[in-house]
């Protein structure tokens, strides 16, 4: 690989990866299945980790999300706020997340593809624009990047474990 660009899609491509990897062939129940009353599902976990992508991705990229400019929101039929991205969620909004596979991944194709996108349109230099001032020191778009991946990597690893978890019961 010898571009940034290059370097970042093929991290974002490894989330996909893992993504389909724990999601694949699962019924809506076991999607929303939970280890515990107080444990994140599948669902939500791939939920969650779509729309922190999206969240991020679209405000270093100056575009709209896809949750609402493609009518995800709206197909998805959620009773939640449409600006909500897991962040500080409890049990209470994680049960809320029930969705389908099929879903679940055209969301997070439809973010995939936005995001893949905006990271051919990267140069080397662009990774030091500070896109956010309320941390110190300031985030540069290239931290944001590399936070992204490394909080969807956890996430979809998390629902990968799951995943394991519910196939050896089944």
């Amino acid at each position: 690989m010898a571009t940034t660009a290059e370097v970042l899609t093929d991290a974002f491509g490894r989330i996909r990866e893992v993504v389909y990897e724990a999601v694949g062939e699962l019924d809506e129940a076991d999607l929303a299945s939970r280890v515990d009353p107080g444990a994140n599902s599948i669902a939500w976990l791939v939920w969650h980790l779509t729309r922190v992508q999206d969240d991020h991705v679209s405000e270093v990229a100056g575009v709209e999300q896809v949750w609402t400019g493609q009518g995800w929101f709206e197909r998805f039929g959620l009773p939640i706020d449409p600006r909500a991205t897991g962040y500080g969620d409890g049990a209470a909004e994680v049960s809320l997340i029930r969705t389908s596979v099929k879903l679940l991944t055209g969301y997070f194709d439809a973010v995939h593809e936005q995001t893949l996108r905006y990271l051919a349109t990267l140069t080397d230099s662009d990774l030091d624009r500070v896109v956010d001032t309320r941390w110190d020191p300031p985030v540069t778009l290239g931290v944001r990047l590399v936070s992204v991946i490394g909080d969807d990597l956890q996430h979809a690893g998390q629902a990968a474990f799951l995943r394991g978890i519910i196939m050896r019961a089944k």
